[in-house]
């Protein structure tokens, strides 16, 4: 499938802030329900089994609708172009579905609870497929400039980074009595909300992004289902075979990921390290830790970030900041202290560059590299580079989850207890530093021999302009 890029160079501000409204409701939906899902093990009596169930089938799943959402939006033609009929679509099914898949009780059997809850949370993932998958290939398609791609990419991370100050206030709405009997009787009604905002504003880039209308372009041959999917494997594996996409998604997946593996440890510290195991003595400070850190992220990382890419480059700013990152991490030994909690804060404006400008550059390289796979190729893959980077981070999530468990069990950290040992607490806090450390090293190692910078990206740019003008 051969097709002419239409993009800008430039964009409008409208235009990205109305793409970075979509941003917001897609780190929005998995930030919200990442602290409403401990109200499954902690108010409804979960197993770890049935934990883990929940993590990791609806991953499985996304492994084949990811990509074929990709394919599928790559290959529509509507009047509405390729992407805005289904971001409408998803953004529907996952915010009314979020609803639904919260409207649980302490009265029903942990059987019932455990499927119903499956149920939609399979619902909701399938709708986030339909949302999320085009509505990336969108952001990769909506200019064809080297640096715009980082502009636009840097207002969508920036608006986002919203729901991670946001988000950490849910766990203390949903367990405060004075808002709720109950943290289930919260999420019943505090789901309303979150579902209803989200999905008005996942609609915004499907009625407001322009996007060419392509319903005059001659349609493929549809073959039979058998050719289809071996048509959507052939594209999987040229997809992966592209050698910077390669090398985008294995540091992405070494560097987030790891940070995810002890992002949640942070309250584990912060509550027995700090507070002698004690809540209700740490108060605010674990919601605190998560808001400053996004608003670190916002005014100060993201800012930086897009004016290093476009003063010398994506990957040696992508190199400066995660390096930038390794000392951040460092000083936590010392910054997280019993004596003086302020001290936690210090570290954070340098740990936030290691995770806050990373999506910024990798979309915006990713963007790049569907004009290569074009160059080579013939054919515009936004949807399917989109759908496989992101089921990347989505199962890399998941991976990180079933690390964290198996790092707080060899540490030996015991749930029933409020005071954890000297050797756990310690094991804890250099989980929380060398874990992240080692996963950001190797994805700058990884990263070194990045082809693509802005010459070699004009210069695919310019022999595509000349291919589609011959």
């Amino acid at each position: 499938m051969n097709s002419e890029i239409t993009s800008p160079t430039t964009l409008p501000m409208s235009q990205k802030i109305a793409f970075g409204i979509g941003m917001l409701a897609n780190q929005m939906f998995p930030a919200a329900l990442s602290i409403f899902i401990v109200i499954l093990v902690q108010s409804l009596g979960m197993s770890p089994v049935m934990w883990g169930l929940i993590f990791f089938l609806p991953k499985l799943i996304d492994a084949v609708t990811d990509p074929l959402m990709g394919y599928i939006s790559d290959r529509t033609q509507s009047r509405w172009g390729k992407r805005r009929p289904y971001i409408f679509i998803g953004a529907v099914i996952a915010g009314l579905s979020y609803i639904a898949m919260w409207q649980l009780s302490e009265d029903n059997s942990l059987l019932f609870n455990f499927w119903y809850f499956l149920l939609w949370n399979i619902i909701f993932f399938l709708g986030m497929t339909i949302f999320s998958v085009p509505y990336v290939a969108m952001g990769y398609e909506m200019s064809s400039d080297y640096h715009e791609r980082t502009r636009l990419m840097a207002v969508a991370q920036w608006i986002g980074q919203w729901a991670w100050v946001i988000a950490p206030w849910f766990w203390i709405v949903l367990y405060d009595p004075n808002w709720f009997e109950s943290a289930t009787e919260g999420a019943r009604t505090l789901s309303i909300w979150v579902g209803l905002i989200c999905m008005g504003l996942a609609i915004v880039p499907a009625v407001l992004c322009r996007s060419d209308d392509n319903s005059h372009e001659e349609k493929e041959a549809i073959g039979s289902l058998s050719d289809t999917f071996r048509d959507l494997w052939r594209g999987v594996l040229i997809t992966l075979a592209n050698k910077p996409f390669q090398k985008v998604c294995i540091a992405t997946f070494c560097i987030f990921n790891a940070f995810n593996t002890v992002a949640g440890f942070a309250f584990f510290i912060i509550v027995y390290y700090m507070n002698q195991g004690d809540p209700v003595q740490a108060g605010n400070w674990p919601a605190l830790f998560g808001s400053v850190s996004a608003i670190c992220t916002c005014f100060l990382v993201i800012p930086i970030i897009n004016w290093m890419a476009q003063k010398f480059g994506k990957l040696k700013t992508f190199t400066i900041t995660q390096t930038l990152s390794l000392a951040g991490y460092s000083m936590f030994w010392w910054s997280f202290s019993p004596e003086n909690p302020y001290l936690m804060f210090v570290p954070i404006p340098l740990y936030v560059f290691g995770i806050g400008g990373l999506f910024t550059l990798m979309m915006s390289m990713t963007a790049d590299i569907c004009d290569m796979d074009e160059l080579e190729t013939g054919e515009r893959r936004e949807g399917l580079f989109g759908a496989i980077y992101w089921w990347m981070v989505k199962f890399g999530a998941a991976f990180a989850g079933l690390l964290s468990g198996l790092i707080l069990a060899s540490v030996g950290f015991d749930q029933s207890i409020t005071i954890q040992s000297d050797s756990t607490l310690a094991g804890l806090r250099a989980a929380f530093i060398l874990v992240p450390v080692t996963g950001t090293i190797i994805g700058i190692l990884v990263m070194r021999s990045y082809e693509l910078d802005e010459s070699s990206v004009n210069e695919i740019r310019a022999q595509l302009d000349a291919r589609g003008s011959a």
